[in-house]
């Protein structure tokens, strides 16, 4: 008997040992508020990838015109470029898990504004022209919610996980948001060709209340900037940190041009319609396709991180990235389409991990909201300008001309910094050994 249990405790150890290993690689997730996070940025994501996907598809089949793709893009990023002035100094002030709350509030009242716009009984009462214009009118809103989403979000992540392990915590958040980004798509795309627009609007309701809910697990963080201070002079402050720490503004300027030039994603409708004619259900799969990749990717880096020379690495992602958009550009042929943008998400997964990285190490825990807005500003807006230029240049030069030019582009942007920006040769994401200099 005693052999027995001996051998039964060996076995034990034996399937226990992996899921040890994982855990003591992957600290960040013994914190109870941070895995409530992740299923948090996790429903959250999902639901608004499925909603980009789902309302990007419905404007194409009503317009036919790529330049109302790029106008999806100019509508929210207006807002979350003019409210992330105010964003950042405002959030930083507030306790931030109630902020995030109010933020998915936002989201469901949009997410059932947005089933009313899909509705025939609604288009047929007010036409093509003027649901397409009250979409812009839900863009916009949904680019104002964000200009306080992305503050609240980062600001509460540096608070419910220790400092040593932010990029641990970065890389899993940045799982979160991938997989979310994968499964959004293939389901949006899914539920367009099984169900239609309006019941697949509907479910990004439900994916949301299940957010709402998990945040509520979290507790109320302390609030630890008080000042009583003039937005625009705070804001300014946290500009003035952002233009003076190399190393986050590298980074932020390194990927925002990236993003701006590599906006081929903006024009899936189009590849997936008249180019490639895969439909809905291969325009799911383009549309996930980089979140794929980046899963990849970030499922890699949470057990072998990146330690040594970060920025070379950031540097050689984003030209990667470049590559693979030429290549998917000039591409006829559904797998290889499908796999330079699953590679291009890989690449893209890297830039992420590291920007987000050197954002949590490089930012004292009273300017975070400042400096998260300006992140916004940098990077989550230029996704929408992205998709605006890659819009405009679309109708201006064709489709195919656009990608290529983007791809382009972004090999010359990592060209430029790479001779700019020395900093990146040296950089450090050791929290022991940051220069804040």
């Amino acid at each position: 008997m005693l052999v027995l249990i001996i051998n039964l405790q060996g076995y034990k150890a034996v399937i226990l040992r992996p899921y040890i290993s994982f855990l003591l690689k992957n600290k960040s997730l013994r914190y109870p508020a941070f895995k409530n996070y992740l299923i948090v940025r996790f429903c959250l994501i999902m639901s608004l990838h499925m909603q980009t996907t789902i309302i990007s598809y419905m404007v194409y089949r009503l317009t036919k015109d790529e330049l109302s793709l790029g106008m999806l893009g100019l509508w929210e990023v207006i807002p979350a470029i003019g409210f992330s002035f105010i964003s950042g100094p405002f959030i930083d002030r507030r306790e931030k898990r109630n902020m995030l709350l109010s933020c998915i509030i936002g989201y469901l009242f949009l997410s059932a504004f947005f089933v009313l716009l899909s509705t025939v009984w609604f288009q047929q009462k007010a036409g093509i022209n003027g649901t397409v214009w009250l979409i812009y009118a839900g863009i916009f809103i949904n680019g104002a919610i964000r200009a306080f989403l992305s503050p609240s979000n980062f600001a509460l992540l540096g608070m419910i996980v220790p400092r040593k392990l932010y990029a641990n915590a970065t890389t899993w958040s940045s799982t979160a948001w991938q997989t979310g980004a994968v499964i959004g798509p293939l389901l949006g795309g899914a539920m367009i060709a099984l169900t239609g627009f309006e019941i697949g609007l509907s479910s990004i309701f439900v994916l949301q209340l299940v957010a709402l809910v998990s945040l509520l697990q979290i507790p109320a963080q302390e609030v630890i900037n008080k000042a009583k201070e003039p937005i625009f002079k705070s804001l300014k402050e946290g500009i003035r940190f952002v233009f003076k720490t190399q190393a986050i503004l590298a980074a932020l300027s390194l990927d925002m041009f990236a993003v701006l030039f590599g906006g081929a994603v903006a024009l899936l409708p189009v590849y997936a319609d008249d180019i490639l004619k895969v439909g809905e259900v291969g325009y799911g799969w383009l549309r996930a396709a980089p979140a794929i990749g980046a899963i990849i990717c970030l499922f890699t880096l949470s057990f072998a991180p990146l330690k040594t020379n970060p920025g070379l690495k950031l540097l050689g992602s984003i030209a990667a990235f470049g590559v693979t958009t030429i290549i998917f550009g000039i591409s006829t042929s559904f797998v290889l389409s499908f796999t330079m943008l699953l590679l291009g998400g890989l690449f893209d997964s890297i830039s992420v991990v590291i920007r987000g990285t050197i954002l949590q190490l490089y930012t004292p825990d009273e300017m975070r909201g400042r400096v998260a807005s300006v992140n916004t500003m940098f990077i989550s807006s230029s996704n929408e300008l992205g998709a605006l230029e890659s819009g405009a240049t679309a109708k201006w030069m064709g489709t195919v001309p656009a990608v290529i030019f983007g791809g382009v582009m972004t090999l010359l942007v990592v060209g430029v910094t790479y001779a700019k920006a020395p900093i990146l040769k040296v950089l450090k994401l050791d929290p022991n050994e940051t220069d804040k200099s």
